[in-house]
């Protein structure tokens, strides 16, 4: 009687256990959940990326080429990859599908150089990585851990690692991983914006010319970029998000001066590379050269913004390098590189989302910018910083090329932490609210702002920063890629922080807020591992057996003990 009881409530129990499955499996299907249990929500996507992801109209088509035999540290990049990836399909509604390449995969040479001349032609970086074999040599392997998004006829590359000289190999792993979301959804709201979004590059002052930009212009490809003179020509500057001058070297009008002014005050953003100091850079060859101050009749203008461009120039001992020659090999100079002070590599703010995890920034003859008080409504941000160990020297100023035989006196570099670059964001005040602007242009004397609207600004005290180097060839002109050093082949964040900061300054979108996600990088104590190796391998393989064969015999004892007394 007892166990026909017994076997009723265990089928009761089964039934009541299946509908429970049922109704949660019928619940699941139609309500929607998700549940992020880490403490820095790493499975959890934005706000805005889900708005992004859930607009696509037609398939989105992700092609990452990280695929094949990888190191630990690559596999585990790629697994993050495809985990945001399968996130943002969830909210696309299969608008989004993938697929991961190996581009190393055919046995033909030939083939496989073909596939990754293409793939550089394409926008995607190779990296080198070594790999160990198994008999425990090394071997280095061509890999392009990038990607590339489809839609609608459109590509657009993604460049995914992140590679900081200054960062171990885990850290800059740790910086790509946080990045994937952001670059990913870039990509995604690039490919599938219907509205275009405008920024012009200012002409008609002295400024870089278009070859000398123009690689910083083609990583812009997502706005339309225009370049053009002012004229004085009211509301010329309007349709534009953002506008960039780079590097003036004649004065501005009044009359333009007014236009960008208004442009300002009626919410326009702007980015000025300005020099404080300029420096015939061609006169260096001689062995010598002269600093004098850069007239360009924008002082009053930044200094009523709320910033000045010193007419200075900073000395780094951190610094990038220049080949001096340092006798002859026969009949040919012998080239050595030497320390160049003037060229400071200058640390990125670690904490905004514009230089996060950014590389050093390659500087040329930079000089010091200041922020101005008196406009408690504009704030003030410090974007970039020279080193611990800077010297300032006040214009005009001679600079001879043979400074580089002189080891510097580290006394002498004292000033330490000088900004480079600096962000303000609010409303700006005119620097013409006290004149008669219908004298300078008559017809915006009837739209004339004294105060603006919110807008953003940033300053950076050196106008090379955007400057790519060119060489003209019989075949046409070559350009090298933004921050590149031909001579200790290193690239630095200089294009990075650019085009951070052209975004910050015109998306609407608010994309650079995901670069604000934080993973904390847990990294396993190499030397505990070497020093307690053996212990942790006994934990880890006679623990386990232990703790099962002493439950065995404990449950064992518990089933005797209890159904012995039954029977």
């Amino acid at each position: 009687m007892k166990a026909t009881n017994q076997k009723k409530q265990h089928i009761i129990q089964l039934a009541f256990s299946v509908i429970i499955l049922v109704l949660l499996g019928y619940i699941s299907t139609r309500v929607f959940f998700r549940v992020d249990l880490t403490s820095e929500k790493r499975y959890t996507l934005s706000e805005e990326t889900k708005h992004i992801a859930s607009k696509l109209e037609d398939v989105a088509y992700v092609k990452v080429y990280l695929e094949g035999e990888l190191p630990a540290g690559f596999k585990k990049f790629r697994n993050a990859i495809r985990e945001t990836l399968d996130e943002m399909k969830i909210y696309a509604k299969d608008n989004i599908q993938y697929e991961f390449i190996n581009p190393s995969e055919n046995p033909d040479e030939q083939t496989r150089n073909k596939i990754y001349t293409e793939l550089a032609q394409k926008g995607l970086k190779p990296t080198n990585i070594k790999m160990r074999d198994k008999e425990g040599g090394e071997s280095e392997k061509m890999i392009f851990p990038g990607a590339i998004v489809s839609y609608q006829g459109m590509e657009f590359p993604i460049q995914l690692l992140k590679n900081n000289a200054g960062l171990s190999a885990d850290e800059n792993l740790n910086n790509s991983i946080q990045n994937i979301e952001y670059e990913i959804t870039r990509a995604l709201y690039t490919v599938s914006s219907k509205q275009v979004t405008k920024i012009s590059f200012v002409e008609g002052h002295g400024e870089l010319t278009e070859p000398e930009v123009n690689d910083i212009m083609l990583s812009l490809s997502n706005y339309q970029i225009d370049r053009g003179v002012i004229n004085g020509t009211p509301g010329i500057l309007d349709p534009y998000k953002a506008v960039i001058i780079a590097k003036p070297t004649k004065p501005f009008s009044e009359q333009d001066k007014l236009v960008i002014d208004q442009y300002i005050m009626h919410g326009g953003n702007v980015l000025w590379l300005v020099d404080g100091v300029n420096v015939n850079t061609d006169s260096l060859a001689n062995g010598y050269s002269f600093g004098f101050v850069n007239n360009i009749n924008l002082d009053d203008q930044l200094f009523t913004y709320g910033v000045r461009v010193n007419p200075d120039l900073v000395m780094d001992i951190q610094c990038n390098i220049l080949p001096v020659q340092a006798g002859m090999n026969g009949d040919k100079p012998r080239w050595v590189p030497a320390p160049w002070l003037y060229y400071p590599l200058i640390s990125p703010l670690v904490n905004h989302q514009i230089t996060r995890d950014l590389n050093l920034v390659w500087a040329r003859f930079a000089s010091v910018v200041d922020t101005i008080t008196g406009n408690n409504e504009v704030k003030k941000t410090f974007l970039l910083l020279s080193s611990a160990q800077t010297k300032v020297v006040n214009a005009p100023v001679m600079i001879r090329l043979d400074e580089v035989k002189h080891n510097p006196v580290r006394e002498e570099f004292n000033k330490q932490n000088q900004p480079i670059a600096v962000l303000l964001e609010g409303p700006f005040r005119s620097v013409f609210r006290n004149r008669d602007v219908g004298k300078i242009i008559p017809q915006v004397a009837g739209n004339y702002k004294a105060s603006g609207v919110p807008s953003k600004m940033i300053v950076v005290a050196d106008g090379d920063m955007i400057a790519n180097d060119i060489k003209v060839t019989p075949q046409g002109t070559m350009v090298t890629a933004l921050g590149y050093d031909k001579y200790t082949r290193q690239t630095f964040g200089n294009k990075e922080f650019l085009v951070n900061a052209i975004n910050y300054l015109a998306d609407e979108s608010g994309l650079l807020s995901l670069r604000s996600k934080d993973l904390k990088l847990r990294l396993l104590d190499k030397k505990r591992i070497r020093d307690e190796k053996v212990k942790w391998q006994v934990i880890n393989t006679v623990l386990p057996v232990v703790v099962i064969i002493g439950f065995g015999l404990v449950f064992n004892r518990y089933r005797r003990k209890r159904y012995g007394k039954t029977a």
